[in-house]
């Protein structure tokens, strides 16, 4: 195995070259305490639902819960909501996918 030296450099300049253009973005602490916040109360909602028998509702509902707790840190601790708006796309068509296979899960334990 042979490789260039010259050839594993210039790329290595031409990568450092196309991240020094990219712009950070930089999320203030309260959106971050907001958030966290956020996370907290969805979770203290989730495990009081746990303790009110609603029946095949509580299921339904835990997942919306979950749902949207994944949406925080997918946009704000993951810095999505400053992504391509294709890997936001790839992202959503991933989730989407993820969210009918729950529901026939979900259609099959209800109607056998």
């Amino acid at each position: 195995m042979d490789f260039s030296l010259s050839l594993v450099l210039s790329y290595y300049l031409t990568l450092m070259e196309s991240m020094g253009n990219e712009k950070n973005h930089i999320i203030p602490y309260r959106t971050f305490l907001y958030v966290l916040a956020g996370l907290i109360a969805l979770t203290l909602t989730s495990v009081t639902l746990t303790q009110i028998s609603l029946g095949t509702l509580t299921v339904a509902m835990a997942l919306t819960i979950a749902a949207i707790k994944s949406f925080f840190v997918l946009r704000i601790f993951m810095h999505l909501k400053f992504e391509n708006r294709m890997f936001s796309f790839g992202v959503t068509a991933v989730t989407l996918l993820i969210c009918v296979v729950i529901i026939i899960t979900l259609l099959d334990y209800l109607y056998r």
